[in-house]
């Protein structure tokens, strides 16, 4: 894959949970390397299901999805862009499930085949860049709204992806927090697609912005 071919393309893709219920029609959309992309639109607009569709969660109706150079079909054809396009659920609870904070950190690095050592050094890292340096024993269910928010990208950016899809991701953050989130993701390497409501995080970020509405972008 050539050094500015679009990491993730959406050719024409539909989809709907019912017949009568259409949610994207025809929907097109590339990213490329080094482009942060928000997506905003109303509640139910679609933005969770646009990024569900690039890992696979769901499968189009009708249209082309292609990561990192090749189409993506089946079930199995996911997997890798799985591994490589880190996602950010919009609920937190759907992200963390191991008892400790840096047991949800390590586990998508253990599952990548990483060493005890090499995964001790990613938490350690992806905890510290988050501001949550100190926080590995912490039991995760007894920790706010926001610190759940952190631990779970945390739990992203410890599987070193190459491209973050990040779903309201400032939900749940006092206005501190944001400011420290949006200088880290500011400077950090990896393409984002970032589905929000907040315009004004997304202004500091973005460097182009598309509103979903009536099933386009």
């Amino acid at each position: 894959m050539g050094v500015d071919q679009p990491q993730i393309t959406l050719a024409d893709v539909s989809f709907s949970f019912a017949p009568d219920r259409p949610v994207l029609r025809r929907c097109c959309l590339e990213l490329r390397p080094g482009q942060r992309v928000g997506v905003t639109g109303a509640n139910g607009s679609g933005k969770s299901t646009l990024l569900h569709l690039i890992v696979g969660l769901l499968m189009p109706d009708e249209g082309t999805i292609e990561a990192f150079g090749k189409p993506r079909n089946r079930e199995a054809d996911f997997r890798e862009v799985r591994r490589r396009a880190g996602l950010l659920f919009q609920d937190s609870e759907d992200q963390l499930f191991c008892p400790t904070v840096a047991e949800d950190v390590a586990f998508g690095p253990l599952n990548l085949g990483r060493t005890r050592g090499q995964v001790h050094e990613v938490v350690a890292r992806s905890l510290d860049t988050l501001g949550l340096a100190g926080y590995e024993d912490r039991v995760t269910y007894q920790l706010s709204g926001g610190e759940k928010r952190l631990v779970a990208l945390a739990t992203v950016l410890a599987m070193e992806p190459d491209v973050l899809l990040l779903d309201e991701p400032t939900a749940g953050l006092d206005e501190a927090v944001q400011q420290r989130l949006a200088d880290l993701l500011v400077g950090l390497p990896q393409a984002m697609l970032i589905a929000s409501h907040d315009r004004a995080f997304l202004q500091q970020i973005a460097t182009r912005t598309e509103h979903l509405r009536d099933g386009h972008l």
